[in-house]
C-alpha cells in the first residue's frame, strides 16, 4: 500500500506519541500497527443534502478505516488533517469518545426533528478498534433511549456484540444495519479489503442480525467491472438465503487520490486485466475514472453502467427483494432530566 501524503502536503508527517498519551496503538496479529488519536469535535451529527442517499444526516465515530479497503471513497477525507489517503488512512485513526456525549445535547436541541440518522455513512463503526473502545455502542445507547431512528452501515462482525440494542429498537421499527458485501471470493476479499470480515462471516452476521429481528439490507458496493461485477447474481442469491431483505448498489468510485490508489493495486494483483478493467471503468464515467456529479456519482452512465443497473435489479426480484422500508419517526422523545417532574407541579 502507497504510503503517499495528503495532497495539501509538501513533505511528510508522522505522528509520535508526545507522552500525554494522546496516541494509543492497537497491534493486530499480522496487520499493520494502529495509531488512534483522540478528536473533540463542537457538534456530531453531520449533514448533507445529496439526492444520491437515502438520509440527510449521519454520525461517524471514527475517521480513518484500519479495514483498509482498497476502493474505500473516504480516503481522501485524510488530507484535511495533514495526513495520506493510502496508508495513513488505514492506520491514523481518529477517535470521538465524547460522541454520544455530543449526540445526546444535539438530539436534546428544541428545535430538532428527528429522522434516520446513519451511523458509519463515511468510515465504518465497527472497524477493530471499537472492540476497545466502544464509542459505537455508547452511541447506540444515546439513540435507544431518545428512541431515534438509527441506520448503520458496516462490513464488521462487531455488529452483533450490540445486537440487544439493535433488536430492542428493531421492535419498535428504530433500526435498520446495511451489511456491506463486495464479494464471495476469500481470496478477492483478502485483497480487496485485507482487514475486513471474510465473505462467510458477513453472511454469518446477516442471518444472525435476521433472526434477531433487525432487518438487514445488503449493500452490493464497490460494483467493479471485471473484478466483482460477475458475481452480482450470486452474491444477491447468498445474502437472501441469509435473510437480508433488501439490497442496494454502488458502482466503483474513485475520487481524487482513491484513482491512482486503486490503479497501482490492479497493478499488483491483477496486472493482465488492469487496462481492461480500467477502460471499463472509463466507460462507465463519461471517459474519466470518476464522475462527482449528483444523479451519475453512485451508478455511472453508458450502456455497462445500464448493463449492470438492469442485471441487478432483474436479480433483486429473482430474489424476492422489496424496497427499503421507512423508519418510524413516532417513538422521539427528549428523556427528563433530573427535576423536570417538578414542572408538573407548577413549581417556578
Amino acid at each position: 500500500m502507497s504510503a503517499r501524503v495528503g495532497r495539501y502536503e509538501s513533505a511528510g508527517r508522522e505522528l509520535f506519541d508526545d507522552g500525554w498519551g494522546s496516541i494509543e496503538e492497537v497491534v493486530e496479529e499480522g496487520g499493520p500497527r494502529t495509531h488512534v488519536q483522540p478528536e473533540h469535535p463542537r457538534k456530531i451529527i453531520s449533514r448533507n443534502n445529496s439526492p444520491d442517499i437515502g438520509f440527510d444526516r449521519s454520525l461517524n465515530p471514527y475517521q480513518g478505516c484500519e479495514h483498509g479497503c482498497i476502493y474505500c471513497y473516504a480516503r481522501p477525507s485524510h488530507a484535511y488533517n495533514g495526513l495520506g489517503a493510502g496508508l495513513d488512512f488505514e492506520t491514523r485513526i481518529f477517535s470521538k469518545p465524547s460522541a454520544p456525549a455530543l449526540l445526546r445535547k444535539e438530539l436534546s436541541a428544541r428545535n430538532y426533528r428527528p429522522d434516520t440518522l446513519v451511523i458509519g455513512g463515511n468510515t465504518d463503526p465497527y472497524q477493530p478498534v471499537e472492540r476497545m473502545l466502544g464509542i459505537t455502542r455508547g452511541v447506540l445507547e444515546v439513540l435507544n433511549e431518545f428512541g431515534h431512528p438509527t441506520g448503520l452501515i458496516t462490513k464488521g462482525r462487531g455488529v452483533l456484540r450490540d445486537i440487544d440494542l439493535l433488536s430492542s429498537m428493531a421492535e419498535r421499527n428504530l433500526a435498520r444495519v446495511a451489511v456491506s458485501v463486495t464479494t464471495l471470493d476469500p481470496a478477492l476479499s483478502r485483497r480487496l479489503e485485507p482487514r475486513a470480515a471474510s465473505p462467510a462471516a458477513r453472511l454469518k452476521v446477516i442471518e444472525k442480525l435476521s433472526d434477531a429481528g433487525v432487518p438487514v439490507v445488503v449493500m452490493l458496493a464497490p460494483v467493479i467491472p471485471a473484478v466483482n461485477d460477475a458475481e452480482i447474481e450470486s452474491i444477491l442469491t447468498a445474502v437472501a438465503d441469509a435473510g437480508a431483505r433488501s439490497a442496494g448498489y454502488v458502482l466503483l468510485r474513485l475520487p481524487l487520490e482513491v484513482a491512482p490508489l486503486f490503479d497501482e493495486w490492479l497493478e499488483e494483483h491483477l496486472p493482465l486485466r488492469r487496462e481492461h478493467v480500467l477502460e471499463l471503468v472509463r466507460q462507465c464515467r463519461g471517459g474519466g475514472v470518476y464522475q462527482a456529479q449528483f444523479g451519475t456519482r453512485m451508478r455511472g452512465t453508458g450502456a455497462y453502467a445500464d448493463l449492470i443497473a438492469q442485471r441487478f435489479a432483474l436479480a433483486k426480484r429473482r430474489n424476492g427483494f422489496g424496497p427499503i422500508e421507512k423508519l418510524s419517526r413516532e417513538h422521539f422523545a427528549v428523556p427528563p432530566k433530573a427535576g423536570d417532574q417538578m414542572n408538573l407541579f407548577g413549581s417556578p
